[in-house]
C-alpha cells in the first residue's frame, strides 16, 4: 500500500530538504518506486540536492492546472530508475483552492508509487497546510537546539489537529562533541518535549554540505555515519525494526545514554 509522507519543521535551517533527497535515494535504492515532490513554493531546493536543477521544465502547479501531463512534469533520476521528481514553481504562490487540487493529484499519483514524500516549506503557511491535508504521516524534523524543538512541538500540534494520526521525529545535525561537554539538548529532552516517536538521529557531517553541491545524497557513501543513519531511517519507514539504539550506537548514540 503506497504512503504519502510529508517532511516538515517548524523553523528553517533543520535540513529537511536534505533529509528528504536522501530517505527518498535509499528507498529507491532498496527496489521501491519513490516520487519526490518540492513543496517549498518560490524557494525550491530539492532539484539541487538531487542534481536535476538543469532538467526541469514544468512544476506541480502545472500538472494540476493539466498545462502539462504526468510525463512532462515528472523527472526520473538517471542513477535509480525507481526514483522520481516533481518540482515547485519558482514564480508563483499558493492559494487555499490548490489544497483540493494538490490532494487529487497525489491521490491519482499513489497508483504509480510505492512512497511519495513532500519536501515542505519551514513553518505552518499554506505550504504545510497543502501538503500535510495530502499525506498520510509526517516526519518533523527538529536539531537539537531549544529554538528549533518547541517549533517542533508546535508542528506536532498542529498535524495532530489537522487528522494526521502517524508523526514522527527525526534529529539532525547532532553534534557529538557538544553532546559529550554537554552543550547539547540531550534525546531525551527533545523526545519529551516533541512528544511523537523518534525514528531516527542523523550525526552532523560536513560531507553533506558536499553532497548537495555536487546533486548525490550522502547516502551514496554508505560508509558515512549520516549515510547509515538515513538509510536506517528509510528502512524504518518500509516496516523494518531496526532499533536506533543498537543500528547507530557506534557512530552516535553511545553519548545519548542516562546519567546515571
Amino acid at each position: 500500500m503506497s504512503e504519502v509522507i510529508a517532511i516538515v519543521s517548524g523553523k528553517g535551517g533543520v535540513g529537511k530538504t536534505t533529509v528528504t533527497a536522501n530517505i527518498g535515494t535509499a528507498l529507491a535504492a532498496m527496489g521501491y518506486k519513490v516520487l519526490l515532490i518540492d513543496a517549498d513554493v518560490g524557494l525550491r531546493n530539492l532539484d539541487i540536492a538531487l542534481g536535476m536543477q538543469d532538467r526541469i521544465v514544468y512544476h506541480f502547479l502545472d500538472l494540476m492546472d493539466e498545462a502539462c501531463s504526468e510525463k512532462q512534469a515528472i523527472i526520473n533520476d538517471e542513477k535509480y530508475t525507481g526514483l522520481s521528481f516533481l518540482a515547485a514553481p519558482q514564480c508563483q504562490s499558493l492559494e487555499v483552492k490548490h489544497f483540493p487540487l494538490f490532494k487529487k493529484m497525489t491521490d491519482k499519483l499513489k497508483t504509480r508509487y510505492d512512497y511519495i514524500i513532500i519536501d515542505c516549506p519551514a513553518g505552518i503557511d499554506k505550504g504545510f497546510l497543502m501538503a500535510v491535508n495530502a499525506a498520510d504521516k509526517v516526519i518533523i524534523v527538529s536539531t537539537p537546539d531549544m529554538l528549533s524543538v518547541r517549533d517542533a512541538d508546535k508542528v506536532a500540534a498542529m498535524s495532530e489537529k489537522f487528522g494526521i494520526e502517524k508523526s514522527f521525529l527525526i534529529i539532525n545535525k547532532i553534534n557529538v562533541d557538544m553532546i559529550k561537554k554537554g552543550d547539547m539538548i540531550d534525546i531525551d529532552t527533545i523526545i519529551n518535549t516533541v512528544a511523537v516517536p523518534l525514528i531516527g538521529a542523523v550525526p552532523e557531517d560536513s560531507g553533506i554540505i558536499r553532497s548537495i553541491n555536487t546533486g548525490k545524497p550522502i547516502v551514496l557513501l554508505p560508509k558515512k555515519h549520516s549515510a547509515t543513519a538515513f538509510i536506517n531511517i528509510a528502512k524504518r519507514i518500509t516496516g523494518r525494526k531496526v532499533p536506533i539504539m543498537k543500528d547507530e550506537k557506534r557512530g552516535l548514540f553511545s553519548f545519548f545514554r542516562r546519567k546515571k
